[in-house]
C-alpha cells in the first residue's frame, strides 16, 4: 500500500449504509470488488493489524485508491456487486468464465410456425423454451419431438421452395404444411400441443389428445384417431423413461466441491419431473478464495446472466458449505492473532431477495433438502467431486511430466511457460505459421497465435520461421509473456536460424532453444531433440513423460499450423479468380459468367470475344485477359 492513500482518514469520511466498494492499484486498475451491508465496517475490516488471510494481505498490499457507491438496499448493492465484477473482470474476485450464450428451442410466429434450436440474441419474433445446458440437450429434443408432433423443422428457404412434399412427410414427422396437406387449424393445434411439451406440461398434452382421439373415434375419424394414439403411446412412453418419482416441479440444484485450489459447481436441471441435463462449471479463482465467496458469486452471475434471466427457476437446492472443508490458506503464528476471522456465511434473504426481483415471481433458494431433493443434491455434489478428482489427476500427470522435463533440461528456475514454433504451407502456398503456448497447467490456448506468412520465397521454410518470430517476439515487453523454453519443429537449420534471431535479443531473459527433428520413419517415439547449433543430439527413450510433453505441444504446434493453413487454402480456392482483377465488379463478373458460360468459358476466350459481353469495355476486356492468362 503506497503513502498516497490513507485509509484512516477515508475511513472517517465513510458512511454506514450499504453499497459497494472498488479497491484499485497503483495503475487504476479495479482489482476487487465487494458489496456490505454496513460500508464503514467491512471496508473498516481490510485495514486492521493483523489480517490472518494471506489473500487478504496481498490485496491490501496492491490497493491504492477506495471507490464506493452507496445504494438504498442490500439487494441492490449485490445487482451492483454482480453487474461491476462482469465489467472489471478483478484479479481477486471470483469469475465465472461461461462467456457463451445458452441454447433455446424457438417456435417461430409464422403462418406455418417452425421449430429450432437458437442461440444469441433474440431478434427472431416466437416463443422461447430453455435454457438448455447444452446443444447436444436441444438436438435430443427436436429428434423426440419429431416422433409426436409433425411440425416442421425445416429451414424457411427450404419451406417455401417445395412443390411437393419432402421424405419427412413421407416417414410422418412433418404435416406438410408448405404444400397444404394439412388444414391451418389442425397444424395450429400441433403447435398448441409442442409448447404446452416444452413448458414440461406433458400430462396435459396427453389429456388433450386423449379428448381428441374419443372425439375422431365419435366422428368415424379412424385414420385420425389411429395418429393420436400412437402420439399417446409415444408421450406415455417417453414419461415412463423420463419419470422421477416425487414432486419436484420446478428445480435447480447446485452441486459443489472444492479441493487444492480447484472448485466444480456442478448443476442439475429438474423440470416437470424430468432432469433436463446437467453441466461442470469451474469458476476462474483468487488465490485461497473461500467456499462461501466461490457460492456466492456463482450464483450471482449464472442466475443474472441475460439468458438466464426469464428462466430462473421457482426453487433453487445449493449445497451446505458448512460440509466444504476450508482451503488451507496462509496464516500469521496463533500468538500474533489478536482476532480470529469471522466465518462467513452464505447470505441466504439477500441472494433470495435479489433472485426473486429478478425473475418477477417467487424463488426459494435453502440449504437443507430432504427425501428426493437430498438425493438430487448428493447426486449433483457426487458429480463435482468426480470434476475435481479427474481435473486434479490431469493437473498431476501434468506437473510429473513438467518436474521430468526441468531435471532432463537440468535448468535452475523450474519451467513456466514453453512455446513452439511450425511452419505449413504445400509447395510454398498458402504458407501459415503457428506459435502455442503451454504453461504449468498445460495448453494455454488463449495465446495460440497463426502468422501469415508474406515476403518470403515460396517454400523457404528457414525465412518463414524468421518471420514467425519475428512476428511473435519483436514487439514483446512483458518479462513473464517471454518462455523458458522455445521448440522449434524442425532440424539444425530451423534451430540456427532460430538461434540467429535471438543473437541479438534485447531481454536480460533468454530462452533456451530446441529443434525437435523427425525420426527417419517420422514415427511417434523416435524424434530427436537438437541442441546447441546442431552440437549435440539427444533421443529420448519412447515411454519417457518428459518426451511425452514434447510430443503433445508438437503436435498441437503442427496441429494448430495445418489447421490455419487448410483455411486459408479453402478460402482462395473458394475465392473467384475474376475477384482479384481491377475494375471487374460483381455485376460485370456475373455478365462474364452467363455471357460465356462459367470461368472455363471466360479463359478460352479471346479478347475480342470478351469485349463483346454487354458491359466490358475494350480495354477492360484486355486486362481481364493479361490477368487470367497470366495467372495461368
Amino acid at each position: 500500500m503506497t503513502t498516497e492513500f490513507d485509509p484512516q482518514a477515508f475511513l472517517k469520511t465513510l458512511t454506514n449504509q450499504p453499497g459497494v466498494y472498488r479497491m484499485l492499484n497503483s495503475e487504476q486498475v479495479v482489482i476487487y470488488v465487494g458489496k456490505a451491508k454496513d460500508l464503514k465496517k467491512r471496508v473498516a475490516s481490510y485495514f486492521r493489524k493483523n489480517i490472518p488471510h494471506g489473500k487478504t494481505r496481498q490485496l491490501v498490499s496492491h490497493i491504492t485508491n477506495v471507490e464506493i457507491t452507496v445504494t438504498q438496499t442490500e439487494t441492490e448493492a449485490l445487482i451492483l456487486e454482480n453487474n461491476l465484477i462482469k465489467q472489471y473482470l478483478p484479479k481477486y474476485n471470483v469469475l465465472l468464465r461461461d462467456d457463451k450464450s445458452y441454447p433455446f428451442i424457438l417456435i417461430t410466429d409464422h403462418k406455418h410456425p417452425r421449430i429450432q434450436m437458437h442461440r444469441g440474441a433474440r431478434r427472431v419474433k416466437g416463443d422461447y423454451f430453455g435454457p438448455y445446458p447444452s446443444a447436444g440437450a436441444v438436438y435430443e429434443s427436436l429428434k423426440l419431438m419429431q416422433k409426436i408432433f409433425s411440425v416442421r423443422q425445416c429451414e424457411d428457404s427450404f419451406y417455401k421452395a417445395r412443390s411437393r412434399p419432402c421424405l419427412q412427410y413421407q416417414l410422418k414427422r412433418c404435416s406438410a404444411p408448405c404444400v397444404g396437406k394439412i388444414i391451418d387449424d389442425e397444424y395450429d393445434k400441433e403447435v398448441e400441443l409442442a409448447k404446452l411439451f416444452l413448458k414440461g406440461k406433458s400430462q396435459d398434452v396427453i389429456n388433450s389428445l386423449v379428448d381428441a382421439m374419443e372425439e375422431a373415434s365419435i366422428t368415424l375419424k379412424f385414420e385420425l384417431a389411429a395418429k393420436y394414439r400412437d402420439q399417446i403411446q409415444v408421450l406415455r412412453k417417453v414419461q415412463e423413461q423420463q419419470y422421477v418419482s416425487g414432486l419436484s416441479d420446478e428445480l435447480d440444484v447446485v452441486g459443489f466441491h472444492y479441493q487444492n485450489g480447484i472448485a466444480a459447481v456442478h448443476m442439475l436441471f429438474i423440470r416437470d419431473h424430468k432432469i433436463l441435463g446437467s453441466k461442470n462449471f469451474f469458476p476462474k479463482l483468487p488465490k485461497n478464495a473461500e467456499a462461501v465467496e466461490i457460492m456466492q458469486s456463482f450464483i450471482l452471475q449464472y442466475y443474472l446472466n441475460s439468458d438466464m434471466r426469464q428462466k430462473i427457476p421457482k426453487e433453487i437446492i445449493v449445497a451446505d458449505l458448512s460440509l466444504v472443508e476450508p482451503p488451507p490458506f496462509e496464516q500469521k503464528p496463533l500468538e500474533q492473532v489478536t482476532e480470529l476471522p469471522e466465518q462467513p456465511t452464505l447470505d441466504i434473504a439477500a441472494l433470495n431477495e435479489v433472485l426473486c426481483t429478478t425473475a418477477e415471481h417467487k424463488v426459494v433458494l435453502k440449504t437443507i433438502s430432504r427425501g428426493e431433493k437430498r438425493r438430487y443434491l448428493m447426486l449433483a455434489n457426487k458429480n463435482a467431486n468426480i470434476a475435481v478428482t479427474t481435473m486434479l489427476s490431469s493437473k498431476t500427470a501434468t506437473k510429473k511430466r513438467y518436474d521430468l522435463l526441468n531435471g532432463f533440461l537440468q535448468r535452475d528456475e523450474p519451467i513456466m511457460r514453453m512455446e513452439c514454433f511450425d511452419i505449413s504451407h504445400i509447395s510454398g502456398q498458402q504458407t501459415i505459421g503457428s506459435c502455442v503456448v503451454f504453461n504449468d497447467e498445460g495448453p494455454h490456448k488463449s495465446e495460440y497465435r497463426r502468422y501469415n506468412i508474406e515476403g518470403v520465397t515460396p517454400g523457404d521454410d528457414y525465412a518463414a520461421m524468421d518471420f514467425a518470430l519475428a512476428k511473435r517476439y519483436d514487439k514483446v515487453s512483458e518479462e513473464h509473456k517471454i518462455p523458458d523454453v522455445i521448440f522449434i519443429d524442425g532440424g539444425k537449420g530451423q534451430l540456427a536460424r532460430a538461434e540467429t534471431y535471438f543473437e541479438d535479443w534485447k531481454h536480460q531473459k533468454q530462452p533456451m532453444l530446441i529443434g525437435v527433428a523427425k525420426g527417419t520413419s517420422r514415427k511417434p517415439g523416435l524424434e530427436t531433440l537438437v541442441f546447441e547449433g546442431g552440437m549435440r543430439e539427444v533421443a529420448l527413450p519412447a515411454d519417457s513423460p518428459a518426451l511425452h510433453l514434447i510430443q503433445h505441444i508438437r503436435d498441437e504446434a503442427h496441429r494448430f499450423a495445418i489447421t490455419g493453413h487448410r483455411n486459408k487454402r479453402a478460402k482462395v480456392k473458394n475465392t473467384s479468380t475474376l475477384q482479384e482483377i481491377s475494375g471487374i465488379g460483381p455485376k460485370r463478373r456475373q455478365a462474364l459468367l452467363k455471357y460465356l458460360g462459367g470461368l472455363q468459358g471466360i479463359l478460352n476466350a479471346s479478347v475480342d470475344e470478351l469485349a463483346k459481353v454487354p458491359g466490358i469495355s475494350k480495354q477492360q476486356a484486355q486486362n481481364v485477359f493479361d490477368s487470367l492468362h497470366d495467372k495461368a
